[in-house]
């Protein structure tokens, strides 16, 4: 029969596509791509994929075949800014439709991956939840859940939201908790552990879930990371908080991301002002968080950042400084070590296609 290949290994993909989101108040037009390759860390051909004002987050669905952005305007409508949805097709965005949030400056969209798309209004102090079709377009008239009536001394900002199986969970820079809704009947409703609260002037931004239950939340007012896990009532209780800082640094810092690599052993956090990565990494037991170190991001005001899909490099968006840095990531440490950058007037999202 002649040599079959037999023992010959498929070879893991080298080539990915990146999806960036910028804020278009510079030299930006909208929203960008790059090809990354994974063998090296180089970020190359670069391309406008869609004209659009302020993409300051973007969000690509679980079966590639869509992206959506944020419009991170207060002047999409009468009523604040607004969300568009693109097909995804051999790589390119195919415009499909657009729609007001109902509140100013939606500055994260989230997809529950059965026909949600939930967008966070941080000057509105709302969260709008659209239907979405079956070609992935959105749906009028979405529901609005209005975090201005929870409290009548504080401001509301709402910053992100994440679907977790029935629950919506969104994080309220201003409200110094995490909401939590259930899906009653199509219409999302608070759950009956309404708020997860941190301390006072955190300023919960963004969050991830890790392994067992554990809820990882980066705090941007007072640079720290909450830890909750959850009991077996299904409600969660704060287990810890870490300071994202080194204890020397004296200067003003707010955090932005947070992010678990894939095998869920180490958690990254980026700092804007210490400019910084901070690196911990994560008990496997507890869920706890132990310090690695940080990374310098070789630019000003790390806003998103992000893992390849090979989980060996992480990509920074630098957005005062208008770079993106690329780092080696060593998989066995949870370190990094600067390899190269690129120019990008004010990146603030990145996304990867594969």
């Amino acid at each position: 029969m002649g040599l079959v290949g037999c023992s010959e290994k498929k070879e893991a993909k080298k080539e990915f596509q990146l999806f960036v989101g910028t804020y278009t108040d510079g030299d930006s037009e909208g929203i960008y791509k790059f090809t990354f390759d994974a063998g090296t860390g180089a970020l190359t051909n670069k391309n406008l994929a869609a004209v659009l004002p302020n993409p300051s987050f973007i969000k690509i669905s679980e079966d590639k075949k869509n992206l959506y952005a944020a419009q991170e305007t207060a002047d999409f409508d009468s009523l604040g800014g607004g969300v568009t949805a693109f097909r995804l097709k051999d790589g390119q965005l195919e415009l499909l439709n657009s729609m007001g949030t109902e509140g100013k400056h939606p500055c994260h969209v989230a997809l529950s991956g059965d026909g949600y798309l939930a967008a966070s209004n941080y000057s509105g102090g709302n969260v709008s939840i659209f239907k979405l079709t079956e070609n992935g377009s959105l749906v009028s008239n979405p529901q609005i859940i209005d975090h201005k009536v929870l409290d009548t001394t504080k401001t509301s900002h709402a910053h992100m939201a994440n679907f977790k199986e029935n629950d919506l969970f969104v994080a309220d820079l201003g409200l110094d908790a995490v909401k939590r809704y259930s899906n009653l009947n199509h219409l999302f409703v608070p759950s009956e552990q309404a708020s997860l609260n941190v301390a006072e002037r955190a300023g919960p931004r963004h969050f991830v879930f890790g392994k067992e239950g554990i809820l990882y939340v980066i705090n941007e007012l007072n640079s720290t990371l909450t830890v909750f896990k959850q009991k077996e009532d299904g409600s969660y209780k704060e287990i810890e908080t870490k300071s994202t800082l080194d204890s020397a640094f004296e200067g003003k810092s707010y955090c932005a991301d947070v992010h678990l690599s894939a095998d869920g052993k180490f958690l990254y956090g980026s700092n804007r002002g210490e400019n910084t990565i901070v690196i911990f990494s994560v008990d496997s037991d507890s869920g706890k968080l132990s310090l690695v170190g940080r990374e310098s991001v070789r630019g000003d005001w790390p806003r998103n950042f992000t893992l390849d899909p090979s989980g060996n490099f992480l990509l920074v968006a630098n957005q005062r400084s208008n770079n993106i840095t690329i780092y080696k990531r060593d998989v066995g440490k949870g370190t990094l070590e600067f390899l190269n950058e690129i120019k990008l007037s004010s990146p603030v999202c990145l996304e990867f296609l594969d």
